[in-house]
């Protein structure tokens, strides 16, 4: 029983890790950028939504969106700034920066609220059910619940709208979309404010379900997101998906397990794992890229 109610556990955290690697993919499947500092933009929502909560007592699903557009600003201010001059630099040279944006991030917030854990306000009444012998709580199920809707209106964007058309066509070739007469740039920037945003609910939802938060609560949920994206294929949006789904199944039940104090090493061996035996992802494909 006690497997089953970590398997539950991992459902929940996973849809956190599929909020962000959401993000990454997206990004990647655009641009062909490794966005690191996408766990920093989690770390935002999370301080935002506590501000807005505790300092102007907004309700939680007004905080929640309000929390997801300043960080979908945010988003896009760091491309417009960081990421666009170095369209036309080598990947080495965006990759740097990406990592210079996120100490950058952290280390503003050390300055202006310590590297001390903070408290996140309590904005739901936690209570737990019991069905079947499994613990769930309501803020678990509103998780799980605010995730599924949100990957369901970005799948729904991405396969019905004008703009996730673009995308799609930005993604396979860039050029040939701009010959078309797409706005490559609107499209990148607006790419970077859709994962943001979800970055943004993620660090809200997270806040809220551990209670604490801290300028370097980005860090490790970042790597993981980013292994969960490659290992479902990066570039794919359901592989996204899927593989936050597995890594927080993965985390919990190694934490129910003997090897609880190496869940963090389980997760990145996973990513060694799937580059060695299937570097493109679970639902990738191997394409040969020309030279």
């Amino acid at each position: 029983m006690e497997w089953l109610q970590q398997i539950v556990n991992g459902l929940f955290l996973g849809s956190i890790y599929a909020l962000l690697a959401l993000g990454y993919t997206m990004v990647y499947g655009i641009i062909k950028l490794i966005n690191f500092a996408h766990g920093d933009v989690y770390m935002v929502g999370a301080f935002i939504g506590s501000f807005l909560l505790a300092g102007l007592h907004l309700p939680f699903f007004v905080a929640l969106i309000f929390s997801m557009v300043i960080c979908a600003v945010l988003g896009v201010v760091i491309e417009f700034l960081a990421y666009r001059p170095l369209r036309k630099s080598t990947r080495i040279a965006a990759l740097i920066t990406a990592i210079g944006i996120s100490f950058l991030l952290e280390n503003v917030f050390i300055y202006f609220f310590s590297s001390q854990t903070r408290s996140f306000p309590q904005a739901i009444e936690v209570k737990q059910f019991s069905i079947g012998g499994i613990q769930i709580s309501n803020v678990q199920v509103l998780i799980l619940g605010v995730s599924l809707i949100l990957m369901f209106l970005l799948q729904l964007i991405v396969k019905k709208t004008k703009m996730g058309k673009a995308m799609r066509a930005v993604s396979v070739d860039s050029e040939a979309a701009q010959l078309m007469g797409i706005n490559v740039n609107r499209i990148i920037s607006f790419t970077f404010a859709l994962g943001s945003a979800l970055a943004g609910a993620a660090g809200v939802l997270i806040g809220l379900y551990y209670n604490s938060m801290d300028p370097l609560m980005g860090v490790f949920p970042g790597l993981k997101a980013f292994v969960a994206a490659v290992f479902g294929g990066i570039g794919i949006i359901p592989g996204a998906a899927l593989g936050g789904f597995v890594i927080g199944m993965i985390e919990t039940l190694t934490s129910a397990s003997a090897f609880a104090n190496f869940r963090d090493a389980v997760v990145y061996g996973v990513l060694i794992l799937i580059l060695l035996v299937r570097p493109a992802g679970i639902l990738g494909k191997n394409i040969k890229e020309k030279v």
